[in-house]
């Protein structure tokens, strides 16, 4: 039976798909980043299917039992904790192992807060370069933002509430005064859309709360 990569939602529960309800209550097993997370989408949709914990740590320890669940004929749909799966989130291995060993791969699409951020960002969209999460160690950053600063295209990050205000003072240090959206807390009651420079908003944001996704202007002519 085949493996489903299902979207959920990236805060707003609403807007989960039809389709993606569908399958979720289909398949055998659902593997979810957190399964307590994954419980309180699932308890407002009523779906009961079973589930098993799947995330960075276990995942390698998790595969062998999910491609046997897999081969045996039973159906798996792989979440994360919000969004598409496998976009800075586990999943890679399995889909690999998937298709390695001739088991369908489904994709179910719905939200991703790449393409919402990107969408309200103001900043073109034409061409763009999604980073994830930079490194953490000082010097592995700084060499990842030095290489993000010849990028012409728009670059999208992922950054942790408590690493906002470094992550901009980077930014500005070493790419320039550069157009900027900070999106936070998409489709959630509190979601904010901060558009300006660099510099603006190190002065206007001196302390963030919740999980944002950072737009960043391609070099336009920057040094």
């Amino acid at each position: 039976m085949p493996l489903f990569v299902v979207a959920t939602p990236i805060g707003n529960l609403k807007d989960i798909t039809l389709r993606a309800i569908e399958v979720l209550r289909s398949v055998d097993i659902i593997a979810c980043e957190d399964t307590r997370k994954a419980s309180i989408l699932l308890r407002s949709l009523k779906i009961s299917t079973k589930t098993l914990s799947y995330f960075e740590h276990n995942e390698q320890k998790r595969l062998p039992h999910l491609l046997s669940v897999l081969e045996s004929g039973q159906s798996v749909a792989l979440i994360s904790n919000a969004g598409t799966p496998v976009l800075s989130d586990p999943g890679f291995a399995l889909i690999r192992a998937a298709h390695d060993n001739n088991i369908p791969v489904h994709v179910i699409p719905g939200p991703s807060a790449i393409t919402a951020s990107l969408a309200v960002s103001g900043l073109p969209v034409h061409s763009f370069v999604f980073e994830g999460f930079l490194p953490k160690k000082p010097g592995r950053r700084k060499k990842a933002i030095e290489r993000l600063s010849t990028e012409s295209r728009t670059i999208i990050l992922f950054e942790s509430p408590h690493r906002v205000q470094r992550l901009l003072k980077e930014i500005h240090d070493i790419m320039g005064d550069r157009r900027i959206a900070l999106c936070r807390e998409l489709t959630k009651r509190h979601e904010t859309v901060h558009c300006g420079t660099a510099s603006s908003l190190i002065t206007e944001l001196k302390s963030i709360k919740g999980e944002c996704t950072i737009v960043i202007e391609g070099n336009n002519g920057y040094d």
